[in-house]
């Protein structure tokens, strides 16, 4: 009986799986054997290179986006506007006077600086609107109708408690860069409308009483200079490396804020020679100044135990004569030298 061609038996099936599973088995020994004899590589620790890699590649996406592009060159703007201000001798226009003036409350930049680092560490463009939108909320009616509003907070309890607005301004700008993601969130505006309650009241009692519209329009303007634009250098480049400068930033704020507080409670001190020289009394035998006063140079005590004569000019009794006339000579300007011109 003939086999039929290109039929295989049953055997010749199972000698065949035989072999491939044998094959199979000897492959993966060599592969065992090979990576057990193969050299061990250290692993990459955080911080290594590559991660200086990562970071030199965000930075440099960070830098060609356009948002970064128009804060830089709106940050050079303004630092170019300032600069010229301050070294041209000019006189000074009410425009300039504002936004210098915003410059001069150091404790509100510092407020309103703290406030743009909350701006580079929102994570939403929602939460930057909000920053922004409280302040020139509160700070637009203030400054429209500032006569009535600073009428009623007179006659309010917050009126004998003014001089502590921006001190706590201060405190809680500097609060906010402590507080978690989710607190910040809506901690900021509220941060961000007593900042701007005490920047209007600042450049509404400095306004020169006449309401200049330039002067309040400027000193709000570099108030939005310096509450943004540092932020919006930073959002480009914002992740979890800005969470511990930015609590370093908000403890520097809140001990300032300390510091400016109790300063304004502190009284003088009662042995701290007084700011003027006090002024005369004609009711007094000797009118009301003495030589101990302190706006007279101290005598030498020799002098005053008259073991020495006092200098002349001390006498007390001015000379008889009279003083000479000073000689001109030949000079035109003191007068001299004119009799002999024809």
């Amino acid at each position: 009986m003939k086999k039929q061609p290109g039929k295989k038996t049953g055997r010749g099936r199972a000698k065949h799986g035989r072999a491939v599973i044998e094959g199979s088995h000897h492959a993966q020994g060599d592969a065992v054997r090979t990576t057990s004899l193969a050299p061990s590589r250290p692993a990459i620790a955080p911080g290594s290179v590559l991660q200086g890699k990562t970071a030199s590649e965000r930075f440099k996406a960070g830098v060609q986006t356009p948002a970064f592009r128009w804060a830089f060159l709106a940050f050079l703007l303004g630092v170019a506007i300032v600069a010229a201000s301050l070294v041209i001798p000019h006189e000074f226009a009410f425009f300039e006077l504002g936004y210098l003036f915003t410059l001069s409350i150091y404790d509100l930049v510092l407020a309103m600086l703290g406030l743009s680092v909350a701006i580079a560490l929102a994570e939403r463009r929602s939460e930057v609107l909000s920053i922004v939108g409280a302040f020139v909320g509160v700070v637009a009616p203030m400054l429209l109708f500032f006569d009535p509003i600073f009428h009623v907070i007179l006659q309010s309890p917050l009126g004998h408690e003014l001089f502590l607005i921006a001190p706590v301004a201060v405190m809680l700008a500097g609060l906010v860069l402590w507080l978690p993601t989710r607190l910040r969130r809506y901690a900021a505006p509220v941060a961000s409308l007593v900042v701007g309650f005490s920047l209007s009241l600042f450049i509404g009692l400095d306004d020169f009483g006449i309401g200049i519209k330039e002067f309040a329009f400027s000193a709000v303007l570099g108030a939005l200079w310096i509450l943004t634009v540092p932020g919006l250098l930073l959002r480009p480049f914002r992740g979890a490396w800005l969470t511990i400068p930015a609590r370093i930033i908000g403890s520097w704020l809140m001990v300032i804020a300390v510091i400016v507080t109790v300063s304004l409670y502190v009284p003088l001190s009662p042995d701290a020679p007084p700011l003027a020289p006090p002024l005369a009394d004609p009711t007094q035998p000797d009118g009301g100044t003495s030589l101990d006063a302190p706006a007279l140079a101290p005598l030498d005590p020799t002098v005053e135990e008259g073991l020495t004569e006092a200098p002349d000019g001390f006498s007390g009794t001015p000379p008889e004569e009279d003083m000479p006339l000073p000689e001109l000579g030949e000079n035109p300007l003191l007068g001299g030298g004119r009799s002999d011109q024809p």
